[in-house]
C-alpha cells in the first residue's frame, strides 16, 4: 500500500531542502511490490451487496487495514530533524487530519463520501507540503486509494496525472530539490498503477465467485423444481389411484367380497410402488418406460370408467425422452381421471425426421382456462427439452407434445 517520501532538510522552502535523495527511494522495492496483495488488506474482498461490488472495505478486518498506517512514518522525518515545537504542533494537527480521513476511507462504505475523503487528502498535502517536504506521502496515498473507490480505470488514470501533477508543480514552486519531488511523482503513479491492476482483478474474481454462486443457486432451483414435479406427477397419479380403488372396494364389499380383496390388495401393492417412485424421485426419477406406463394408464382409467384408445405402438426413444412422455402420460391421465369427466381417451404417438409428437385426447368438458401444477410441470418438462407443448380445450382436452430429434440423440 502507498508510502511516503520524507526530504531530508530541516528548512521547507529553501533551496538546500532535499540536497539528497528523499527515503522514498529505499522504499521502492517494497511499494512496487505491494499492490500485488492489497485487494486482500485496504479494501479488499468487497462483499457483494446493494453498494456493488465496491461493497465492503475491509480485507482480513478493520484493524488490519490500519497496518498501512506505517508508511506515515515518514511525515514524522522533518518534524525531527527541525526540533521545533512550532513544526511539532504542525504536525500533530496535520496528522490528526491525515488520520480521520484515513479512518474515514476505511469505514466509510458510499462512493461519493469516499470521492469527497479523497478530495480532503489531496487538499490536506497541498496545504501541509510546504511546511513538510515529507507530506508528499498524502499524494501517494490518494494514488493508491482511489483504484479501491472507483472501478472506472480513467477516473483512476486521471486522478493519477493530476495528482502527480499537481504534487510536482507544487514542489518546483516551492523549489524543494527535483530528486524529490520526481521520485514522490513517480512513486504515486507506480503504486496507484500496480494497486489498479490488483483491484481490477480483485473484481474480476468477485464477479466470477458470485457467477459461480449463481449457478449453484440455479442449480439447487432447478433440482427442488425438478424434485417437486417428479413427486407431483408420480404421487399424483398413484394417489388418484388409490383413491378410485379404495371407493370401487368399498362399493363391492357387500355385492362381491372376493372383488373387493382384490381392489385391496391391489391398494396396498400400489402404495407400496409409490414408497419407491417417492425414492427415485429424489435419487432423479426414470420411468419403467412407455409400453408399461401405457399398461398402467390403463388400469387407471378402467377403474374409472374411462375406456383408452391407443392405436400404434410407442416409437423406440432415448431414456430422458421416454422418461418426460412417460411422466406426462401419467400426469394426463390422473388429471382426465380426477377433472376431465370423460368418457374416452386416446393416446396417439408419431416419430419422423421433425422429431417425436404426443397426442393425449379426451372427451371430457375442456375449458381450462388456466394451468395447474400438472400442466405447467408438463410444460416445463418439455421446454427443458427443446420441444413445444400445446393445450386445446375447447372441446374436450387435446394435448399435444413435440420434440426435436436431437434431443433423441443426446
Amino acid at each position: 500500500m502507498p508510502s511516503d517520501l520524507q526530504p531530508e532538510s530541516p528548512q521547507p522552502g529553501s533551496d538546500s531542502s532535499f540536497a539528497g535523495i528523499c527515503p522514498a527511494s529505499y522504499l521502492a522495492q517494497g511499494l512496487l511490490s505491494e499492490p500485488a496483495t492489497a485487494p486482500e488488506t485496504l479494501f479488499g474482498r468487497a462483499r457483494v451487496s446493494k453498494l456493488g461490488l465496491r461493497g465492503a472495505l475491509w480485507g482480513k478486518g478493520r484493524f488490519y487495514d490500519l497496518i498501512w498506517l506505517v508508511y506515515s512514518a515518514f511525515f514524522v522525518i522533518d518534524p525531527v530533524e527541525r526540533h521545533s515545537r512550532v513544526a511539532w504542533i504542525e504536525f500533530s494537527v496535520f496528522y490528526a487530519l491525515f488520520l480521520g480521513i484515513y479512518i474515514g476511507l476505511v469505514c466509510v462504505r458510499y462512493r461519493r463520501i469516499q470521492y469527497f475523503l479523497l478530495l480532503a487528502l489531496g487538499i490536506l498535502g497541498i496545504a501541509y507540503y510546504p511546511f513538510n517536504a515529507g507530506s508528499c506521502g498524502s499524494f501517494i496515498y490518494v494514488c493508491a486509494l482511489i483504484p479501491f473507490v472507483t472501478e472506472s480505470i480513467p477516473v483512476s488514470v486521471g486522478t493519477f496525472i493530476v495528482t502527480a501533477a499537481v504534487m510536482m508543480a507544487e514542489g518546483s514552486y516551492l523549489h524543494f530539490s527535483p530528486w524529490s519531488w520526481g521520485i514522490c511523482g513517480f512513486m504515486a503513479v507506480a503504486v496507484g498503477a500496480g494497486n489498479l491492476v490488483a483491484a481490477q482483478r480483485m473484481r474480476a474474481n468477485l464477479k466470477l465467485n458470485l457467477a459461480h454462486e449463481q449457478i449453484i443457486h440455479l442449480s439447487k432451483v432447478a433440482e427442488r423444481e425438478r424434485i417437486a414435479r417428479d413427486l407431483h406427477d408420480v404421487l399424483g397419479h398413484t394417489l388418484s389411484v388409490v383413491v378410485l380403488k379404495s371407493e370401487l372396494a368399498g362399493k363391492l364389499m357387500d355385492r362381491d367380497p372376493a372383488r373387493a380383496r382384490h381392489e385391496i390388495v391391489e391398494v396396498e401393492q400400489i402404495a407400496r410402488k409409490a414408497l419407491t417412485d417417492v425414492r427415485e424421485a429424489i435419487r432423479g426419477y426414470r420411468s419403467e418406460g412407455l409400453v408399461a406406463e401405457i399398461a398402467r394408464a390403463q388400469k387407471t382409467l378402467d377403474a374409472a370408467g374411462v375406456t383408452l384408445e391407443c392405436g400404434a405402438k410407442p416409437p423406440h426413444l432415448a431414456p430422458a425422452e421416454e422418461t418426460v412422455l412417460s411422466l406426462i402420460v401419467r400426469e394426463a391421465v390422473t388429471n382426465i381421471v380426477r377433472h376431465a369427466q370423460a368418457s374416452r381417451c386416446r393416446l396417439e404417438f408419431a416419430a419422423n425426421g421433425t422429431g417425436t409428437a404426443l397426442v393425449v385426447e379426451d372427451d371430457g368438458r375442456g375449458g381450462i382456462r388456466e394451468e395447474g401444477n400438472g400442466l405447467r410441470g408438463m410444460r416445463e418438462r418439455v421446454e427443458s427439452m427443446g420441444g413445444q407443448f400445446r393445450i386445446d380445450s375447447a372441446q374436450g382436452t387435446r394435448l399435444l407434445i413435440e420434440i426435436p430429434p436431437q434431443t433423441a440423440s443426446q
